[in-house]
């Protein structure tokens, strides 16, 4: 059977271990990339001169931070995307997105397969992530090969936007998880009990968590805040935005995960505008 060639843009903190995992596993990989430093490491891919230059690949997998960049960068792509090319969309961000893009496909028709993911660049270079596959089946079935190349749990959630609202609620539950344990090593220092202690206890204990496991591995509490709160912050308020389109109360999930240590309201216009100028 054909190798699929696949076009890759957004090869940023996840998005360049996922090129390499691509290239290791014998795809041919066609790659956009901004910087000079990122095209000189991943000099093995064919290189292109703008996104649009992927429209013609089989497979276009899209990595991008946020809403705003699927909306500046996707849109062209999707314009000229063959009828036989699927997207898949890394981004965690609004299920109505894809449908804003898919608008710009002719007759509104792009195969889109939104494919939210969970795990760490570590995790993506070892082959190890978690991904969320939502699609018609024809089209998950087609880009099921391609994530594997750096995925090795490979979920299907169900039709387009499902794997988001997977992602967003995943997401949710372990902000508010993560404000407990927080608060809780907070708690631990005003009994007298040291940060690294209580980690270690709660890693075999019933109180402990993934976010806990998180917490030890960013080095504690407050770098892991540091590198975590603006995705966080991100995602929680694409959750409010969804459960406000579709109807569905998530106050008590929400104010659970806003309320703690991490300061989780809605990110501010500057920092929006700042984490969108990181385009991989």
């Amino acid at each position: 059977m054909r190798t699929p060639t696949v076009g890759f843009l957004g090869a940023g903190q996840i998005g360049e271990p996922m090129v390499e995992r691509l290239l290791a596993a014998g795809h041919r990989v066609r790659l956009y990339a901004r910087r000079a430093q990122v095209r000189e490491r991943l000099a093995a891919a064919q290189l292109v001169a703008e996104p649009v230059d992927l429209a013609t690949c089989d497979v276009v997998v899209s990595c991008l931070y946020s809403d705003e960049q699927m909306l500046d960068v996707l849109p062209e792509v999707v314009a000229a995307m063959g009828a036989r090319t699927v997207l898949v969309s890394h981004t965690t961000g609004r299920p109505g997105t894809l449908d804003r893009v898919a608008a710009y496909a002719p007759e509104g028709r792009a195969a889109i397969v939104d494919a939210a993911f969970s795990g760490t660049a570590d995790a993506a270079r070892a082959g190890r992530l978690t991904v969320y596959l939502g699609g018609e089946p024809e089209h998950v079935a087609t880009v099921r090969p391609v994530v594997g190349a750096y995925a090795d749990r490979v979920l299907t959630t169900g039709g387009r936007g499902s794997a988001l609202c997977v992602k967003l609620l995943n997401n949710l539950l372990f902000a508010g998880i993560a404000q407990l344990t927080l608060g809780g090593v907070e708690a631990g220092k005003a009994l007298g009990i040291e940060e690294g202690a209580l980690l270690d206890a709660l890693a075999v204990g019933s109180g402990g968590s993934t976010a806990g496991r998180y917490i030890t591995a960013r080095g504690g509490a407050e770098p892991f805040i540091a590198a975590v709160t603006p995705y966080l912050r991100k995602d929680l308020e694409a959750c409010g935005d969804v459960a406000a389109e579709e109807g569905v109360d998530l106050s008590v999930l929400l104010s659970a995960a806003r309320s703690g240590p991490m300061r989780l309201g809605r990110p501010s216009p500057s920092e929006t505008e700042l984490l969108n100028e990181d385009h991989p």
